[in-house]
């Protein structure tokens, strides 16, 4: 018992490893998450240089959480480090979008698979209200808060269905695909603002319906469908130039 504390005795934080670093780690988590979700949901644009001072300005922080994210972001490959130490978001090319269209396809497919038998009436009326939303967002002009609210609901509709797969696996993967191609999906809102005889939500209406008869292979179908269009116009605005990103 000789090591037992008094009651009037104080303990250096030093001698108790992570309570000194606690609301350190905490912070720069919420900071990462933060800047995560605006990835996700298309904030920022394909090219666009993140300036430290700024976020951290943003989101009311010191500089050091806000670096600390960015780094654990470029290792995630949703941003990348230039030669002059400045952190951006990768630009559009086909290559990239080729690639990420794949292993969207397969990994989120797979996603789509395990979620249709789990799929409720509930979460049916709550996807065609997203769909109808976003659909409606997509009939105002294309400024930057239409593009953030567009992204959003997409982001919304397609994790809704992929919560229902019940995969603690492959749910962190999706995130950092959908990390990396976040800004691809906010450029092809934009495409899909310059195009108004394309509709943007016409699979996510294809794939609620296969979900809603419990058939999987309609419902990944309609997935692939609604990944590949997207990524397709971006790739025929790459040929044509007219990318705006």
């Amino acid at each position: 018992m000789k090591n037992m504390l008094k009651a009037d005795q104080t303990v250096d934080a030093k001698a108790i490893p992570g309570l000194g670093s606690v609301a350190r780690e905490s912070l720069q988590e919420r900071v990462y998450q933060e800047l995560a979700k605006s990835l996700m949901h298309g904030v920022f644009a394909a090219g666009q240089v993140l300036r430290m001072q700024a976020l951290a300005d943003t989101l009311q922080v010191s500089i050091m959480p806000v670096r600390e994210a960015l780094a654990r972001l470029v290792s995630d490959q949703a941003l990348e480090m230039m030669p002059n130490r400045s952190t951006r978001v990768p630009l559009i090319t086909a290559e990239r979008l080729e690639d990420l269209a794949r292993v969207r396809c397969l990994i989120e497919g797979e996603l789509v698979r395990l979620a249709t038998p789990k799929t409720d009436k509930a979460t049916i009326k709550s996807l065609r209200d997203m769909t109808a939303a976003c659909e409606a967002a997509f009939e105002k002009p294309l400024d930057d808060e239409q593009v953030s609210v567009t992204s959003g609901l997409n982001y919304q509709f397609h994790f809704t269905i992929y919560g229902m797969a019940g995969s603690d696996v492959l749910l962190p993967i999706v995130r950092s695909l959908w990390m990396q191609s976040g800004p691809f999906v906010r450029a092809s809102a934009l495409v899909y603002g310059r195009k108004p005889s394309m509709t943007a939500v016409h699979h996510h209406w294809a794939l609620i319906d296969a979900l809603a008869e419990g058939d999987a292979g309609a419902a990944v179908k309609a997935l692939h469908s609604d990944i590949t269009q997207s990524f397709n116009l971006l790739r025929q605005d790459i040929v044509e130039g007219t990318t705006d990103e």
